[in-house]
């Protein structure tokens, strides 16, 4: 590592180690940069420093009384992980920062670094659980003086997919590049479909994904079609849920979850995943998950429902079927239409898309913004 070397600041209230978005980001500027990461949990591999926070010290807003009053920066600077944050870090200079999500914009422009912030958000944080109606009544008014207030002072701005991109535009005029979750590239060849076609579908257990939906779809389905969950049990209830109503449908098992570094190798077992993300809110609508670049760095077929992001890419590229909605019944459509050689085209598609779909095709929004930034350091050497 060169001292010389400008110096990086990646800022994110998450498990470094488990947050993939924010390791592609640490395994691009590593080696370019002097990279010092602020958040939950050990070291990443490879950086200059990390400072690590007090897991106790969360990072979202619990003072619902002063929500209420709307004492927004009260709230904010409250927050006990961007406290411990602030105390940690308050005395540092770097060239630049790069915050991952809204709730550590406000954090990063008060570190005052010399070159400025690049804000990387991960959702639209004013519609993130507009769902949950104490949520819509009494934080959704804060995520929206935080993009008020703050994100006009980032000198520049990455999200996740282009409807997400747009609403920062049309909400709070705000211009963000499209930086997607990819996968980085593996060097893989397609795996021929045998008799049995074998499906995975890898999910957070949280009831607004609705498994039931895709369980219910192979109830009763054809000899030679057999689909692999693995959730990760957020609601153990739900999860639970879903075990019991696996065992009633005989094409469907559960393995247990695998660590992130094993996944993609473990989705490349099967011939199709199922990437399904019901729009029971506006991110969810909006998405384009982790999920979906994994089976094309596996170089698996894809079957999904009507979300906007991911349908341009499947169609584009041939990678899959498309659900005429979320629903079991059209699901099932979907799968009775399966043969090994048309799940076979898929995966060759896959194939040919890999590269253009990785993680260091699509990372270059992040490398032209913070090389905008840190330019002026560079010119310093």
């Amino acid at each position: 590592m060169n001292d010389a070397q400008p110096s990086l600041l990646i800022l994110s209230l998450s498990p470094l180690r488990r947050d993939p978005r924010v390791l592609k980001q640490i395994n691009l500027f590593r080696d370019k940069y002097r990279v010092t990461t602020c958040g939950y949990g050990p070291a990443p591999d490879g950086v200059a420093e990390h400072i690590e926070l007090d897991a106790a010290c969360i990072g979202w807003p619990r003072d619902p009384k002063r929500l209420a009053l709307r004492r927004y920066r009260d709230v904010y600077w409250s927050v006990a992980g961007v406290a411990e944050a602030y105390r940690l870090l308050r005395w540092r200079q770097f060239d630049a920062v790069l915050a991952n999500d809204l709730n550590t914009v406000p954090l990063a422009l008060s570190l005052d670094s010399r070159c400025g912030v690049h804000a990387d958000l991960h959702e639209f944080g004013p519609k993130e659980h507009f769902d949950k109606p104490a949520w819509r009544v009494l934080v959704a008014p804060y995520m929206r003086w935080l993009c008020r207030t703050y994100l006009p002072r980032a000198a520049s701005v990455t999200t996740v997919s282009d409807g997400i991109a747009r609403q920062y535009g049309l909400d709070y005029g705000v211009r963000a590049a499209v930086v997607t979750n990819a996968a980085p590239y593996v060097e893989k060849s397609p795996r021929p479909t045998g008799s049995t076609i074998r499906l995975i579908h890898s999910a957070a257990g949280q009831r607004y994904r609705k498994i039931e939906d895709i369980i219910e779809a192979f109830r009763g389905i054809r000899a030679g079609i057999e689909l692999d969950l693995i959730v990760m049990p957020n609601e153990p209830g739900y999860v639970a849920e879903l075990r019991q109503l696996a065992e009633e449908v005989p094409a469907v098992r559960f393995r247990d979850p695998v660590p992130y570094e094993q996944l993609l190798d473990t989705v490349a077992e099967y011939d199709v995943a199922i990437a399904y993300l019901p729009p029971t809110n506006f991110n969810l609508a909006q998405a384009l998950p982790n999920k979906f670049f994994e089976a094309v760095q596996a170089r698996t077929g894809l079957i999904i429902g009507p979300s906007p992001a991911m349908v341009e890419l499947v169609e584009r590229h041939g990678l899959g079927a498309v659900a005429g909605d979320f629903s079991s019944a059209s699901l099932r459509e979907v799968l009775d239409s399966l043969t090994p050689e048309l799940v076979d085209g898929w995966k060759q598609h896959a194939d040919q898309a890999a590269e253009e779909l990785s993680a260091e095709h699509q990372s270059r929004g992040w490398e032209t913004a913070i090389g905008a930034l840190l330019g002026p350091a560079l010119d310093r050497q």
